[in-house]
């Protein structure tokens, strides 16, 4: 049996959008070296709701990294999910940040 720890850190894209389309940018993705989980999720808010997904990344045991390679790998995730799925913005909720990013004009 083997057995490994790591220092935590844990980043989570919050996108609305497709499902499946989702799934299929982040099967792309993996192929560089990755792995994240995807969880559907719905936005209620003021006047409405969407669906979307949560994409999920962990400083895995096995691959360690330090957590600016593991934010790094978000960031570029999530700008391919917000072109992938027609998107103006997502969110990255880190350990120990949370950054909103958009394309819209300011």
């Amino acid at each position: 049996m083997t057995r490994q720890e790591c220092p935590t850190y844990t980043a989570a894209i919050y996108i609305a959008g497709d499902l499946n389309a989702a799934r299929a940018t982040c099967r792309d993705a993996v192929m560089t070296g990755l792995c994240v989980t995807v969880e559907p999720v719905e936005f209620i808010y003021t006047g409405g709701a969407e669906t979307g997904v949560r994409v999920g990344l962990i400083n895995y045991p096995r691959f360690p990294a330090e957590p600016e390679v593991i934010w790094a790998k978000a960031e570029a995730l999530a700008d391919r999910l917000m072109i992938d799925l027609c998107q103006h913005s997502y969110s990255i909720v880190a350990t120990d940040k949370t950054v909103w990013t958009s394309r819209r004009e300011a």
